[in-house]
């Protein structure tokens, strides 16, 4: 009995030996393991800013409600309970959860809710199922709603970028998770949690959009689709220059903060003017034009046959939107004669025209910092057609994005080079200083010699009486453009219809451009829907805003002239109506003509009969409106503080002219305007 007694204490003390001493390790940590465990800590995603420092997209810290689909044993009233908690549709839930269960990418992992109130947090808590928990993480807002969808993308459901800047630069805005040790009770509730490694939060990126002037082409691009009844478009506006993208719209569009359900289509979400390629139509003679200037004897004043604006050529029949007799190649432009653009291209050679395509970056990317972009089409010079180089040379069987039609247009905008298009103006990561981008140097394309002819080509486009774009008009500035129209081709039925692809391609102003804007709307019927007529408006909406946030001057004299004297009128009119004077036609027609110095005596014509009356119950040996004239803005605003006389100034440079006239009665509380040139 004593020995059996002593094996067994034997057995015990090995087995003890065993487990406390031997296994001490493995069993510590299988302990451990049973009440700790390390989960991720997400990291802060980088915020997205405009040019001018306004946020586009930032996160924000947010409780997520994440279930694992695969465990849930009854999904209709798992949604229904879910549902109810969280205020949303049961169905569209249900729906949600068992395409999740049936993901591969949602295996074990879908976020239901990602923006919890502390009240629907501890609900959910205390239901203790054990397939939904809920997280500490972060949700992506949007200050401007849908402004620029299409530019900033959005993000999923597991806060990885899904669209746009958000998914092309996801790797720098994301960041780099941390880790921490949670420990847990028998129940698995944690109770104490220590980071193992902390999380970096991603790069805050900036654009190089301007969100005013993003928001007018929005806007601009929308009417442009809706009025002329179309099916959608794209607007590129960007500094030909630097190939800085200051706008980027489509239509339609949507809003960044409504996530796409099981089954929904995503209507609105193609980012259009990068994904999308089109045969642009008339705007490619610009590049059949240009290679003929450089390799052919043609010149803007050279006689091209354009037989009645009908040409049969292979079989096929060509036609122009009117009927035109011989036209100059200057002229083939303006009017957009498409026999002429034949009979040019036909001059250049197909060769010597697939290499001036190429040259100005038609068939390849321009590698702008968005995802999913199309490369376009051109066919190898080795597969062209008999009826390739006609169809060529006016923009057929080739096709194009449009901001690759913006990358085109900036080579005769900034003289003559293929710059790189781009988004994002820098990346900043945390404690660091800002990262610029890093392009190649730009390419020339063309001499400086065709680049000034194909300015004033262009030109002739929009001040031709005859020009395409002939109603087309930025007050105070000078104007270039090429005018679209191509019908849109029928791939099922391998017919083109009497659908267009209408656009317009332009830049202001035109000795030193300082924008550049492309616009096409597609889908457009009948002569209301050609280039010029459909796209027009919103390029001159667009650019009159550029211009004016730019701060470009005015380069038509004429025109600020006129502008001036209006913009005089309307605040002679602004003050009397705050003096609770009106004015009369004849006071507005007179101010609004003021051009130089009035006289006195011309003064004293041109007012009234009240005015006369009002200056007439002064003191007549009270003080005088100084000779302004011929002074600068300093001089007037020192000799006008020196004799207590209010002034209102127009314009910069000299003292041109002024109202009332130098030598005239100062009505007590009058402002004298004085209007300023160079």
């Amino acid at each position: 009995m004593g020995l059996i007694l002593c094996g067994w204490a034997f057995i015990v003390v090995v087995r003890l030996l065993q487990l406390q001493v031997f296994g001490h390790d493995h069993y510590v940590r299988l302990g451990d393991s049973q009440q700790e465990r390390l989960e991720p800590i997400e990291a802060p995603r980088g915020a997205i800013l405009d040019r001018d420092g306004n946020y586009l997209a930032i996160s924000s810290a947010s409780q997520l409600a994440i279930v694992n689909p695969q465990r849930i044993p009854n999904k209709e009233l798992a949604s229904a309970l879910l549902a109810r908690i969280l205020g949303t549709d049961a169905t569209v839930l249900q729906s949600d959860l068992e395409a999740a269960a049936a993901s591969r990418r949602h295996r074990g992992y879908f976020v239901v809710e990602s923006s919890l109130t502390p009240q629907q947090a501890d609900t959910l808590r205390a239901l203790k199922l054990d397939w939904l928990e809920i997280r500490q993480g972060s949700i992506r807002t949007y200050p401007n709603g849908q402004l620029a969808a299409h530019v900033i993308g959005d993000v999923n459901a597991e806060g990885q970028g899904a669209a746009g800047v958000e998914l092309k630069l996801n790797k720098d805005l994301r960041g780099t998770p941390g880790v921490k040790l949670v420990k847990m009770d028998v129940q698995q509730r944690p109770y104490a949690s220590q980071v193992e490694k902390a999380a970096v939060m991603g790069k805050t990126v900036g654009l190089t959009i301007n969100s005013q002037l993003q928001h007018v082409a929005e806007q601009a691009l929308q009417a442009a689709v809706v009025e002329n009844h179309a099916d959608h478009g794209s607007l590129v506006a960007m500094d030909p220059k630097t190939g800085e993208v200051l706008a980027l719209a489509n239509y339609p569009t949507y809003d960044l903060s409504v996530k796409l359900h099981a089954g929904e289509k995503p209507h609105g979400r193609e980012d259009l003017a990068v994904v999308a390629p089109y045969e642009p139509g008339s705007v490619f003679k610009v590049i059949t034009l240009a290679a003929a200037l450089e390799t052919t004897r043609l010149r803007p004043d050279t006689i091209i046959p354009c037989a009645g604006g009908v040409m049969k050529i292979f079989g096929r029949t060509v036609h122009d939107a009117e009927n035109h007799g011989d036209l100059s190649m200057a002229d083939v432009l303006a009017m957009s004669s498409n026999v002429g653009a034949i009979r040019i291209g036909m001059e250049v050679g197909a060769k010597n025209l697939y290499d001036y395509v190429r040259r100005f970056g038609i068939g390849s990317r321009t590698g702008i910092e968005l995802p999913a972009e199309a490369p376009g089409m051109l066919r190898r010079l080795s597969r062209w057609q008999p009826t390739s180089l006609p169809s060529v040379a006016f923009g057929h069987e080739v096709s194009v994005t449009t901001v690759q039609l913006a990358r085109m247009g900036a080579v005769i905008a900034n003289g003559g080079y293929l710059v790189h298009p781009h988004i994002v103006a820098w990346e900043q990561a945390p404690g660091e200083a800002k990262q610029y981008p890093k392009f190649n140097a730009p390419v020339r394309v063309l001499e400086p010699s065709t680049v000034g002819t194909m300015r004033q080509m262009m030109e002739r486009v929009v001040t031709s009486p005859h020009g395409t774009a002939h109603h087309l008009h930025l007050v105070g500035y000078s104007l270039a453009g090429k005018t679209g129209t191509a019908q849109i081709f029928d791939f099922a039925h391998h017919a083109y219809t009497h659908k267009y692809n209408a656009s317009f391609m332009g830049f202001s102003p035109i000795n030193n451009p300082s924008v550049l804007i492309v616009v096409t709307v597609s889908g457009t019927t009948g002569t209301a829907g050609f280039g010029s007529t459909a796209a027009g408006p919103a390029f001159d909406s667009v650019a009159t805003e550029a211009l004016r946030l730019r701060g470009v001057r005015r380069d038509v004299p004429e025109e600020i002239e006129a502008l001036e004297q209006k913009e005089l009128a309307q605040k002679e009119k602004e003050k009397s109506r705050e003096r609770g004077r009106g004015h009369d036609e004849a006071d507005e027609d007179t101010v609004a003509g003021l051009a130089t110095p009035l006289t006195p005596e011309e003064a004293t014509a041109a007012m009234g009969s009240s005015e006369l009356t009002a200056r007439a119950e002064q003191n007549l040996s009270g003080p005088k409106v100084p000779n302004f004239v011929g002074k600068t803005v300093q001089s007037v605003m020192e000799e006008a503080a020196q004799n207590g006389i209010e002034i209102d100034m127009l314009g910069q440079g000299m003292a041109r002219a002024q109202s009332p006239p130098a030598g005239a009665f100062i009505v007590p509380g009058e402002h004298i305007l004085v209007r300023f040139a160079r």
